[in-house]
């Protein structure tokens, strides 16, 4: 397959897009449930495509929809699709294997996280240009975080000055990502888990309050307001 790349950045997105999103409730996969009357995908693509550092776009689809995701975004932004895979490592796999050795920084983002704007794109992207091997966006942790034992006794409080919620895209030199995901690694629910396991040192860089991640039928909720001040 040939990718189709934007002269413009230098910088691969990798949007894994073939769950299923149990938890949002009955329906499609939950890249193409609704937001606002758009697929969140379409949002997520919309402001991935407006980051100046992007060249090329990456979409996992789920198998059965993969022309209908590429009519889909056909007039959002130019895209390369391809058929994810049962989870999500796979899906960003298949993704990856399409990339060009020539780009050399590669980001991993959710479709999930629709809403998440282009300035935070191109941070994690001149996090990474800049030398570092892998980069997160992050948030610290504001919720009081107990650790609970059998019985949900708690056992302890933690320290949340040491915590935070991670999101996306996450930033990695294309032969850094390739590696851990060539490593066989066993599942992660990022890939920074994978190239953490690998000993590779990932960096936290500020998130965004707008990278929420679409989860429950009440996150749709939240972002359709949040889509009303931005």
């Amino acid at each position: 397959m040939t990718a189709q790349l934007n002269p413009r950045g230098d910088v691969a997105v990798l949007i894994p897009a073939a769950g299923a999103g149990v938890r949002l409730g009955p329906g499609g996969p939950k890249a193409l449930r609704l937001l606002a009357g758009e697929p969140l995908l379409v949002h997520a693509v919309r402001r991935v495509a407006a980051a100046s550092s992007v060249g090329l776009i990456v979409i996992a689809a789920p198998p059965a929809e993969v022309d209908a995701v590429r009519e889909l975004l056909a007039a959002i932004a130019p895209v390369t699709v391809v058929a994810g895979g049962a989870e999500r490592q796979h899906s960003v796999a298949a993704a990856l294997a399409v990339v060009p050795a020539e780009i050399d920084i590669v980001l991993v983002h959710d479709a999930a996280r629709a809403l998440t704007p282009a300035t935070l794109v191109d941070e994690v992207a001149a996090a990474v240009r800049g030398g570092l091997p892998a980069v997160i966006p992050a948030l610290p942790v504001v919720d009081t975080v107990k650790e609970v034992g059998p019985d949900e006794v708690v056992l302890g409080t933690v320290d949340r000055s040491a915590l935070r919620g991670v999101q996306t895209p996450q930033g990695f030199r294309h032969a850094v990502l390739a590696a851990a995901h060539s490593a066989g690694l066993d599942s992660h629910t990022d890939d920074a888990g994978m190239v953490e396991k690998a000993g590779v040192l990932v960096t936290c860089v500020p998130g965004s309050e707008l990278a929420m991640k679409i989860t429950r039928p009440l996150d749709l909720i939240v972002a359709e307001a949040l889509l009303r001040l931005v």
